[in-house]
């Protein structure tokens, strides 16, 4: 009698694999969280995104607000493929292939747009001279990082999923990253996901290694107001009332003399 075949077992992962998989996610994932304690222990007072709209302006009016509405997006989607299960959007109706469809356009479009406001941002700091010089050195990590990540991310979504064959992150990448946080890493999972995807991984980890010494802590200071708040308007001093005419100084001793 023979035996029932099994399902080949996953290939163990290496030591590369657990240094890159999860010894770096968890340290990234552990500064993250001490940093931010950190950070607001100790410097409250810069908890905030500094304005540079007085020294410019034009490029920041529309770089600003592509870049924040596409990174909105960006970031929802990576949410739903990421932390939820492909079970679960198919029980409420969603099949695979409209959920890799809308996914892919939708976050093509959020995708271009974040790129291209974080572009006209970069390229107004280069640009504009009086901001330059006022670049502290966490931009000066934060600004090549950020640029990196969301590249990569992108490249990797048009090299594979819309001019490519197609690449199921759901069933690889997402089982990685939900491991990571109930405790059971399972690093074989995106050990075998092309290049783009894993550098994209790894450079969004040290993102959120970098974030809480970064203008990013900006975040949490109410990020769902950002969408309905007035857009702040500098205005230059009043200049000075005209001098009283000759008139107007006969009438006002005239009446003081009254007074008196």
């Amino acid at each position: 009698m023979n035996a029932a075949l099994s399902p080949p077992a996953a290939p163990a992962a290496s030591g590369a694999d657990l240094l890159l998989w999860v010894a770096v996610p968890y340290i990234c994932l552990a500064v993250f969280a001490v940093g931010h304690v950190w950070r607001y222990r100790q410097d409250q007072f810069g908890w905030t995104s500094r304005t540079t709209q007085l020294l410019e302006h034009r490029w920041l009016r529309w770089g600003s607000p592509l870049f924040h509405l596409g990174a909105f997006m960006v970031i929802a989607g990576h949410v739903v493929g990421l932390a939820i299960p492909d079970s679960w959007t198919e029980a409420v109706g969603i099949s695979e292939h409209a959920y890799h469809t809308t996914a892919v356009w939708a976050g093509s479009v959020a995708g271009v747009a974040m790129v291209t406001g974080l572009g006209m941002l970069c390229a107004r700091r280069l640009l504009t001279r009086q901001i330059r010089l006022g670049t502290d050195r966490s931009d000066k990590l934060l600004f090549p990082l950020l640029s990196a990540t969301v590249l990569l991310g992108i490249t990797a979504t048009f090299a594979h999923n819309i001019f490519g064959a197609g690449y199921d992150y759901r069933s690889t990448i997402s089982v990685w990253f939900r491991g990571l946080f109930v405790l059971q890493p399972q690093p074989e999972a995106i050990a075998g996901a092309p290049l783009l995807f894993q550098l994209h991984a790894l450079t969004a980890f040290l993102l959120f290694a970098a974030w809480p010494f970064t203008r990013l802590v900006h975040v949490w200071s109410a990020p769902i107001g950002y969408l309905a708040r007035p857009y702040l308007v500098y205005r230059r001093r009043a200049t000075p009332a005209a001098a009283p005419t000759s008139a107007g100084r006969a009438r006002s001793a005239s009446g003081s003399r009254r007074a008196a």
